[in-house]
């Protein structure tokens, strides 16, 4: 808003204007004096003047001085490799052929566009550049300026599109440095020479930059001499340091992946008799585990090296395949105890019905088999014979190829152990549980499952966030961070 003595000055100004109309002629003719000197002195500038030589030919290099302000940042694709920017680019030389007299009310002249086809502009162009474009809407978004002292100042809006080789090793927890290289496209450095005009001071970046993926941590200018075989060439940098948003690969991808494999482990509480159950629950996470997987690295460049994010997929798949092992573990636990179980049952049935047999045999025998009196021996333990008295009223089995005897609870020894005995002994080895396969039970297997498999995604996880998290967390060195005040 206009103070009091802005506007008591302008209604004196109309004033005096209405009473004296001389005042506003002599303001046109002085506007139109203006007008004739800088035409005269454009006129004069142009004669003699060769615009395919540059300034101070066979002498000292240009020096161009370099400002940008970055607009806006729209897009980083880590698949192709290149980030695009929009931004305004000023350059700054001196060219003593355009000095002129300073005259009243010009001491600097601002010109069209199309005067650059007059005049020698540097070759400055961009070394990592994929595409770019100049803005035309609504005419080309450029203006040139030169003072009396032949100072002369480009200012232009681009659009580029520049390559940036990312290092994914740590995705999506990586911190990328992506440039823009500025140099003279045909000068040396003998002929022209780059700086950034005001130090520090001469890039700035918008606060309002933002991008969906990632966060705009700051900026650092950069100059270094590029040997090439044509010669040395001045090459300024300025580097962008981008850090990746999490909040989309948590909500897509790491919590989602996490849930599969809790998921997975409700087939642990299940009844191992729920096989349809248990089989689908396994088969399904894995196959949403696969399918989450190929989505994510779809989205990716091919690389050959692991990423972080590859490295908690693959253990996410592997828990939840193991998932599915441990069930295929509890039933082949379990059908190898009921083959045993079976085993047994049938040898026991066995047994009984060879004692049953033999019983038999051995009464029918001594009924038929002559009383005697003498005596015999048999072979004892340790191999020594031991003296047998037969009474009268006792008859003695036939000894034909083994020694046996009957003794009075009915028991048969046939060589050494009896036979039940040896039986049970080959099926089950003294102190074995029938119910149990290497010490465990089918019950066991599942009631472990329930504790080893959390504790172990649990530790997985937080040595993953800590040391990626700790390692990813890399600051490039003489950043200037962006002020978002």
């Amino acid at each position: 808003m206009m103070n009091d003595n802005s506007v008591m000055a302008f209604l004196a100004f109309l004033i005096l204007a209405m009473l004296d109309p001389r005042l506003i002629s002599q303001s046109h003719a002085s506007v139109s004096s203006i007008q004739n000197n800088v035409t005269a002195i454009l006129d004069k500038l142009q004669r003699g003047y060769d615009k395919r030589v540059r300034p101070n030919y066979g002498g000292p290099p240009v020096e161009v001085g370099v400002t940008m302000f970055i607009i806006s940042i729209s897009s980083v694709s880590e698949v192709q490799m290149d980030f695009t920017t929009d931004f305004y680019f000023r350059q700054y030389w001196k060219d003593p052929r355009l000095a002129f007299d300073r005259l009243p009310g010009v001491e600097r002249i601002m010109v069209s566009t199309e005067y650059l086809k007059n005049i020698w502009v540097p070759d400055t162009f961009f070394a990592n550049e994929k595409s770019s474009y100049l803005h035309m809407a609504t005419t080309s978004n450029e203006f040139l300026r030169i003072t009396h002292l032949g100072e002369i100042n480009r200012s232009i809006r681009l659009t580029i599109t520049a390559s940036c080789p990312m290092n994914l090793q740590y995705f999506p927890m990586d911190r990328q440095l992506c440039s823009i290289e500025i140099e003279s496209f045909g000068f040396a450095m003998s002929e022209i020479t780059y700086h950034w005009l005001g130090g520090k001071k001469a890039v700035a970046v918008s606060p309002d930059v933002q991008l969906p993926q990632f966060h705009v941590l700051g900026y650092r200018q950069g100059y270094r001499v590029e040997a090439l075989t044509t010669g040395n060439y001045s090459r300024m940098s300025l580097e962008i340091q981008f850090v990746r948003s999490m909040g989309y690969y948590l909500i897509q991808i790491y919590i989602p992946s996490g849930l599969i494999v809790i998921i997975s482990w409700v087939s642990f509480w299940l009844n191992r008799q729920a096989t349809p159950a248990r089989v689908s629950l396994g088969v399904t996470t894995v196959l949403t585990m696969t399918t989450l997987m190929s989505s994510t690295n779809a989205a990716l460049p091919k690389i050959s090296y692991v990423k972080s994010i590859d490295i908690f997929l693959g253990t996410c798949f592997v828990m939840v395949f193991a998932s599915l092992l441990e069930y295929a573990t509890v039933g082949y636990v379990e059908k190898r105890i009921r083959l045993r179980k079976t085993q047994y049952q049938m040898m026991q049935k066995l047994v009984e019905s060879r004692k049953k047999t033999v019983t038999v045999a051995l009464d029918a025998e001594m009924e038929h088999a002559p009383r005697q009196t003498e005596v015999r021996f048999l072979m004892g333990p340790h191999g020594k014979s031991m003296p047998i008295h037969e009474t009268s009223g006792h008859p003695m089995p036939s000894a034909v190829g083994c020694q046996a005897v009957v003794n009075n609870t009915n028991n048969m020894v046939i060589n050494g152990p009896r036979i039940d005995e040896e039986a049970t002994a080959v099926m089950i080895p003294p102190g074995k549980d029938l119910n149990k396969l290497w010490g465990f039970t089918p019950s066991d297997i599942d009631k472990y499952s329930r504790v080893v498999f959390p504790v172990c995604f649990i530790c997985f996880n937080l040595m993953y966030w800590i040391i990626y998290l700790h390692i990813s967390d890399v600051v490039a060195d003489d950043l200037e961070f962006i002020d978002r005040s």
